[in-house]
């Protein structure tokens, strides 16, 4: 028993499935094609909803570059995205604040109790605690933000 709704065939509504030839241009819902555009777009440059394609623009977007709200790939670009390489206005602004370069008035662990002392009496609170091997001004650790 053959069931044509399988076949390498593009169907007779035009449309074709995950199995058939690409298009090179796919319009619709789920279209596959070089170039596609629509709601669940597949193929090498796509644009759409939820897009899966070497170049991806859309919401949801899957390939190896893509420009999206949420993004996956090599290359990402958008609001939430993973890869290789990302941008993302909230990851610049998480990125500035890691990246920061140390400078001595940003550390307040040191390597002997007595300058940790002092810089307790620099700050204005009073008491010392040990962080692993280093010592840090302050009785407690929030104290020093």
């Amino acid at each position: 028993m053959t069931n044509q709704n399988v076949s390498n065939q593009p169907r007779s509504d035009g449309t074709s499935h995950c199995g058939s030839k690409p298009k090179k241009i796919a319009i619709g819902i789920a279209p596959l094609g070089i170039v596609s555009i629509g709601i669940v777009p597949m193929g090498i440059v796509t644009i759409g909803i939820v897009p899966m394609g070497v170049v991806s623009f859309g919401v949801v977007a899957m390939g190896v570059v893509n420009a999206s709200i949420v993004g996956m790939g090599i290359f990402s670009a958008g609001i939430t995205t993973m890869g290789l390489k990302v941008w993302s206005p909230e990851g610049a602004a998480i990125q500035q604040t890691f990246n920061k370069p140390s400078s001595p008035e940003n550390i307040y662990a040191f390597p002997t109790r007595s300058k940790a002392e002092a810089e307790a009496k620099k700050l204005g609170c009073l008491g010392v605690h040990k962080m692993g091997k280093l010592w840090m001004p302050c009785a407690t650790h929030g104290a020093t933000q």
